[in-house]
């Protein structure tokens, strides 16, 4: 069995990772810590989990967690990840960080956006965990830089148009709304019940720091500069995450063309899921679950490509996506633990 341990456990997306690692075949949740909940029991914070995980959140200890784990998540704020993961990755431990403190490999692009990076080599040794894109280079990988929710989003349906040069790369308009968990578990006014019920805002327009994620990875599946023009939207929901792209299509580029290179992409791929005939992706139909679906329609008179996909941030977004990786990373089935059931409602 993978000893596995999650450090920052009692954020929603370290929280989501403590319940998919519970119900994976291959591995044993040795350890969780939590700085805020240090000696609580996880079934207290989270009662759902009662009788399904009853560990004890602990302080972390670097020297207990790395001899009772083989793998360790980091589901921690931006810049404290930094700090731990290369100690990790001396004694010889498998890291997956859900910050994005390792997505980039441009140091500048990340310390524009975020902070001074206080271990930039290892930029260099780091994958960007799109598992669907990458997996050949995540089979070797000893660190993942786990894709933010919104670039998942974005990535998954235009990777595969862009490589095959079915769209134009000028012009990307990324339009995606989130549900509030995707905010975090920490209080904060904007996230309060009252602020949010009944509101539907944009928030951080320009100016977002997943933008530039974005931009790095189509740039370079391009091969050519990329900006998209990305806009974030809160909707009053719990989870869930719908992005609407729009691209202008090359010339005599035509609907059957979309569909082949989506479905030669992604044959094989589990999680994602092509909507065809007359559906089209819906929050509701992934939620809990790794899926990705993405579908699309022509506006005919414009040639404009209106690309369509939904996830569920915590999961695909997230914690599955980790889980993902982890089990390519040790050769393992890429589904397990992550094959449950989508609710039909």
């Amino acid at each position: 069995m993978i000893r596995a341990g999650v450090i920052g456990a009692t954020g929603y997306a370290g929280a989501e990772l403590v319940r998919i690692l519970a119900g994976h075949p291959e591995t044993v949740l040795t350890t969780i810590t939590s700085r805020q909940y240090a000696g609580i029991r996880f079934s207290k914070i989270y009662p759902a989990m009662a009788g399904v995980v009853d560990l004890v959140c602990d302080e972390l200890v670097m020297e207990r967690l790395c001899d009772q784990t083989d793998v360790v998540f980091t589901a921690l704020p931006h810049t404290l990840p930094m700090e731990i993961v290369p100690e990790l990755l001396e004694k010889g431990k498998k890291v997956i960080d859900l910050s994005a403190d390792f997505r980039f490999s441009d140091v500048s692009r990340y310390e524009t956006f975020y902070q001074p990076h206080a271990c930039a080599h290892l930029l260099e040794k780091a994958v960007y965990g799109l598992c669907e894109v990458y997996q050949d280079r995540i089979r070797h990988a000893q660190l993942i830089g786990n894709p933010g929710c919104y670039p998942t989003s974005v990535l998954l349906p235009l990777v595969p148009l862009l490589k095959n040069k079915l769209i134009r790369t000028e012009t990307l308009i990324a339009d995606s709304k989130s549900g509030v968990s995707g905010a975090g578990r920490s209080p904060a006014l904007t996230s309060l019940f009252c602020e949010v019920h009944e509101s539907f805002k944009a928030y951080k327009v320009a100016n977002h720091r997943h933008n530039p994620e974005m931009d790095e990875v189509l740039s370079r599946e391009s091969g050519e500069p990329v900006h998209i023009t990305f806009t974030p939207h809160l909707v009053p929901m719990t989870r869930g995450m719908l992005t609407t792209i729009y691209a202008t299509l090359n010339k005599n580029v035509i609907s059957g063309d979309i569909d082949a290179c989506l479905a030669a992409h992604y044959k094989g791929s589990p999680f994602v899921r092509l909507c065809r005939e007359e559906l089209l992706p819906d929050t509701l139909n992934v939620r809990g679950t790794n899926f990705c679906d993405i579908g699309f329609r022509i506006d005919g008179s414009s040639r404009r490509l209106v690309l369509i996909s939904a996830i569920d941030n915590l999961v695909k977004g997230a914690a599955g996506q980790a889980v993902q990786n982890m089990n390519i990373m040790l050769g393992m089935d890429q589904t397990k633990g992550l094959r449950n059931v989508p609710y039909p409602l």
